[in-house]
């Protein structure tokens, strides 16, 4: 099973049709979970194989308030993918910064080094105001002029990206669903 987190600031609001439905749509095969970030529980952690956490809305930094509720990915042991705000909050935990780097629309993405979820350039859609300045923790995918957009840690399963897979690329969601453990490793 698929955990889903909602990242948006409220449980209900216009995000979740924006950032979270599309994402349970690309995953349609698999069984999926939804929570919103507010309602997480370690028997929810406990009871999927992976998580996925959404992107937000353009303003909507509300989850950066409480980057403390995402420390558990540090000793997660299953796979990970953080989308927009997601990779934020992945990068935040794991000691990275964030910067203003305002992208929105479609963008082309450069790959920097082979992966599982994707293996050549992108054309990518961007919807995020900040940027992450990569700690030494992870090893930097892909990037757009303006900053990196795409990392995985290295030594964990865990991936993060600035872009939305969920409206352009949804290739790389399925490949994060469906590809086993080992080959995300």
């Amino acid at each position: 099973m698929i955990l889903i987190v909602d990242m948006s600031f409220k449980k209900g609001s216009l995000s979740f049709c924006e950032f979270v439905l599309p994402i349970v749509s690309v995953i349609k095969n698999e069984r999926s979970l939804v929570k919103h970030r507010s309602e997480l529980s370690i028997e929810d952690l406990n009871s999927c194989d992976r998580v996925i956490l959404s992107g937000t809305g353009l303003k909507d930094d509300e989850f950066l308030k409480q980057v403390e509720d995402f420390h558990w990915t540090r000793n997660l042991d299953k796979p990970l993918l953080g989308i927009c705000a997601g990779m934020e909050v992945i990068g935040l935990v794991f000691g990275s910064s964030l910067f203003d780097c305002l992208e929105v629309g479609m963008r082309d993405l450069r790959l920097v080094r082979k992966n599982a979820l994707f293996s050549s350039d992108l054309r990518a859609y961007e919807l995020h105001s900040h940027g992450v300045q990569v700690s030494a923790e992870f090893d930097v995918l892909a990037e757009s002029e303006s900053c990196v957009q795409a990392i995985k840690h290295k030594e964990k399963s865990i991936y993060g990206v600035l872009f939305h897979p969920e409206v352009r690329n949804p290739e790389v969601i399925e490949r994060f669903a469906s590809l086993p453990k080992k080959q995300l490793e």
